[in-house]
This record gives C-alpha cells, structure tokens and sequence, in this order.
C-alpha cells in the first residue's frame, strides 16, 4: 500500500499580497507527477486545503481541477479540514464524492468511520480528525461523560485518538491505521506563516496518545518534521509561505506499508516555481548582485525576495532601486539604520553636514553620479545667494 501525504495546501494564499496562484498550479503539477510514478493508491491532504474559509473562485476552480485529474489516475483522495478552511463548506457534497472516490473528513461526528483503501488482498483503515478545539468536542460528543469534561485542546485531541483506537480494535483489528490530523505537537518547529490556534501555547497536544496508530499524517505546521516517532510526522506545506521558511526545503512524504514489514518513507521534494530568499548586505551590493545574475542568466531573478539593507545612511527610493534588479522584492528591511539614527543624535549642530554636503549626498543618490566642478560652484552660488537674501529681509 503506497500513499502520499500532503497538508497545507493554502490554496489562494496571498504573500505579501502577491497571488501564488500561479505557484500552486505549479507544486500540484510536480504532486500528480510523483502520483504517477509511484503508482499511489491514495493521496492525503492534512488540513488547510484553502487558505481561508471562504476562498475565492478561482482558488475553489484550481481544487476542483486537480481533483478531477487524479481522479482519472484511480487514486483515492482522502483530505480533513484545518483551522484555515470552514469544515461545513468544506464538506459540501461529500456523501456524493465518495461514490468517486474522493473523501472529505470534516464532521467530528464521524471520526470512528474509517476510509478502507485496499490493494492486493491488502486494507488499510484512514481516520480522519478535522481541526476542533474543546468546545466543538463536548458539543459532539454530549452523550459521554468523559466528553464533558474536555477543558485543553490536549484532553480533546487524545479523546479524539482513543476513540479512534477503541472502534479500530474492535470493528478493524486486522488492518494498518493510518491517523490524519490538524493539529499542533507540543515541541514541534514552527514558522511565522501558521495561525495560531490559540493564545499562549494552549494550542499544544501530546504525541503519545498517536504512538499506536501505524502512521500519523499530520497538518498545519508547515515545516517538514516529525516529533516523538518516526511515523508521527507533518509532511509541511506545499510552498513557502514566509521569509522564515527560506531555509526549508519542501517535500510531500510517500509511505509505504507492506503487512509484516517495517514501515518505509521517503521525502519526495517539491521545487518552486519562485523560491522564497533572503538578500542581505548594502544597497549597492545588492543591487551589483542583481545586475551580475542579469549578465548570467539574460534576465532578473523572479524569486521571491526579502532584502535586509546593511547601509546606515538615509536612502532614497532603495525598494524601487531594488525592484530595477530584482521585481520580486516584497519586503525591505533597514537592520543598521535604526542603531545609526540613535548614534548620530548626540552629534552637536556645527557637526552637522553643510547644506552643499546634503545636495551633493541626494544628487548622488538620485542619478548614480557626483556633481561636476561647474555644478558645485553653482550650487554654492545659489546658497550664498539664498543666505544674503534672508540676511536682508
């Protein structure tokens, strides 16, 4: 049995309010690619298929596309709702799509119903557990005790598990469990593109309840990570969607389970259509920089970046400067600048820059070259003209 475990999709995420539409038409392309190859029965989502609960059509159009092209592979998708999607929009439909092969888990009510995906005599039960906090779990489950005294999402997310574990031992004992999850492992990595859960880390769950399922197919943090096993793992998302996941490398996880034989797993990786980087140095570096890979390539970088400006002095238009060479820049940073206006402050005034010194500076700036002699003795004219004038009023 051969799956592949995705989550964070995000489809119609905005980055730095750039559309990466574009770049996840991309990913999923390379994704149907290693479904091919692999011969995968079944492909997981695990959670945040959109980025927000209402998405917008032509995010919803992209979905519906993919699906209708994998479903022509014969791969089964399974996927469960996270805390970007809206479970109940989400799950529009899904009574009818399973007929298709297509699995939408996003009702807690039916946690204990497991997708049964079979190969060569050979079955393997999918639970799914959509994003929930406490509350949504005593609602559901008003008829046990145990429920009703839920308070953490810790207590939630392990009922959830024992539930789980409880009806497989006694209806499916005989197959591999596979546990899909949107949920935040105390201790794992996280990034600065994940919503919070909650306030304060109270979002954290335990790993130990998940430790007897055969795999544990995690969503919602979007590095590639596993915490407390091995098969307890996030496969991460499918792009990077901030500047603190430049380093990441991005992946989707094949796994393979075969009865009698140990689990095998393999990081597949998914390469970006526009990496996600990081430049730093001085404006004038940056911009030599640009202007060398133009030379190279015939043409500007199109990544996406985020500049950190080593100069300490004030600059005019660098994010336009910047943009000449790099189209992409979506953020700049000033690192130095902020420690040399503190320095500068106590600076006594006949210190200062002359006001020829401050024209000269600017017009430097603004046209990449020094004033000439003839443009200096100008200047000086005009400013001891100025100077007379005000005397004489």
């Amino acid at each position: 049995m051969r799956f592949l475990h995705t989550s964070d999709w995000h489809i119609g995420r905005l980055f730095q309010n750039q559309s990466l539409l574009d770049d996840q038409q991309y990913v999923l392309a390379q994704i149907k690619r290693y479904l091919v190859e692999y011969q995968v029965d079944a492909l997981i989502i695990a959670g945040d298929v959109f980025d927000r609960s209402v998405p917008p059509a032509e995010a919803v159009q992209i979905l519906d596309d993919f699906i209708n092209e994998i479903q022509q592979l014969n791969v089964i998708t399974i996927m469960i709702s996270g805390n970007h999607d809206s479970a109940k929009r989400l799950r529009f439909g899904a009574k009818q799509m399973q007929h298709a092969g297509v699995h939408i888990l996003a009702d807690l009510a039916d946690i204990e119903q497991p997708v049964i995906v079979e190969n060569a005599g050979q079955k393997v039960a999918f639970y799914g557990v959509p994003y929930h906090d406490p509350s949504e779990v005593r609602l559901t489950f008003t008829d046990d005790d145990n429920a009703q005294t839920i308070r953490s999402y810790d207590q939630a997310h392990s009922y959830c598990a024992q539930q789980i574990l409880a009806h497989k031992n006694l209806h499916h004992s005989d197959m591999a469990a596979v546990l899909i999850s949107h949920c935040f492992l105390d201790g794992a990595s996280e990034s600065d593109s994940e919503r919070p859960l909650s306030i304060g880390g109270a979002d954290r769950v335990s790993w130990q309840p998940l430790e007897p399922f055969d795999y544990v197919a995690l969503g919602h943090l979007h590095g590639p990570q596993y915490k407390g096993k091995p098969h307890i793992r996030y496969s991460g998302s499918l792009l990077k969607y901030s500047f603190s996941e430049c380093k990441q490398q991005k992946a989707v996880t094949l796994v393979e389970l075969e009865s009698g034989k140990d689990i095998v797993l393999t990081s597949l990786p998914l390469i970006a259509k526009r990496d996600v980087k990081v430049l730093e140095g001085t404006l004038q570096q940056l911009i030599e920089q640009g202007q060398n890979h133009i030379k190279e390539h015939g043409k500007a970088s199109d990544d996406y970046y985020l500049a950190k400006l080593t100069d300490t002095e004030i600059m005019l238009d660098p994010m336009g400067q910047l943009r000449s060479v790099y189209p992409n820049v979506l953020q700049l940073e000033r690192v130095n600048f902020a420690q040399s206006e503190q320095q500068h402050q106590p600076i006594a005034f006949d210190n200062q820059k002359s006001e020829a010194d401050v024209f000269a500076e600017f017009y430097q700036q603004v046209m990449g070259m020094d004033l000439s002699q003839s443009q200096r003795d100008l200047l000086h004219s005009c400013i001891d003209q100025a100077k007379q004038h005000k005397e004489g009023e």
